[in-house]
């Protein structure tokens, strides 16, 4: 018998464990060993932060991350195909968007190991949710260049995009670089287009607005290292 691989969905903001984590998803963490985590601290403060009573030094936790390789992932599931369950957890949000854990999840489909999501945040769905766009049709393209000349290629080819499919246009910057992300977007989109903001989504000072690109020029904010999505659509 194999295990099963659980993708447990963690915090997009600090101090929600208990506000946003579903029942189903403390229950699974309570009765669950071995994981594949992106980020070793991030994990166990993550685990820690649900209550549940274990002991973090008992657990096993093992690194997957965007470095990982196919190859390696025989050695690090080998519990699971001696019967244990695993889990993976990302750095924020659900494992196998915009994360490296998809790698894993691809590999269990492949040995016939039973794939089990959990429902939890994700930040491009919060977004996206809340910014009144096109939620038929939308594209998630992860993270824009970064060369200036090329994101702002970039930038003209998603809304072209957006223009010509009806499309929401769905994107993020590392946060240290929110700022001059979203000058680029004031200063490359047509003043009509319109652009939604989502910043520590769940968080207590969560903030999601969707303007103009013309008004957002007016706007006073301030995204440095503040975790954040940018949406924009140009559809009709």
């Amino acid at each position: 018998m194999k295990g099963k691989l659980f993708l447990i969905p963690s915090n997009l903001a600090e101090n929600t464990s208990q506000t946003v984590m579903s029942p189903q998803i403390k229950e699974v963490v309570k009765n669950t060993k071995h994981y594949l985590v992106e980020e070793l601290r991030t994990a166990r403060r993550y685990i820690s932060s649900l209550k549940l009573g274990l002991v973090i030094e008992d657990l096993h936790l093992e690194i997957l991350n965007k470095k990982t390789r196919t190859p390696q992932l025989q050695e690090l599931m080998q519990p699971i195909l001696n019967g244990e369950d695993m889990g993976i957890i990302s750095e924020a949000g659900c494992p196998g968007i915009a994360d490296p854990g998809a790698v894993a999840v691809a590999w269990a489909h492949e040995k016939g190991i039973q794939v089990v999501p959990l429902s939890g945040p994700s930040s491009m769905f919060l977004a996206l949710m809340g910014s009144g766009f096109n939620g038929q049709s939308f594209a998630f393209h992860g993270y824009l260049p970064i060369d200036k000349k090329d994101r702002i290629a970039a930038i003209k080819n998603l809304e072209a995009e957006s223009i010509k499919s009806n499309r929401t246009q769905i994107f993020m910057e590392t946060p240290f670089r929110n700022n001059p992300l979203f000058e680029d977007l004031k200063n490359t989109l047509h003043p009509n287009t319109k652009l939604c903001i989502g910043k520590n989504l769940t968080g207590a000072d969560e903030f999601i607005q969707t303007k103009t690109v013309q008004n957002w020029k007016k706007a006073k904010i301030d995204l440095h290292k503040i975790p954040t999505v940018f949406i924009i659509y140009a559809g009709n």
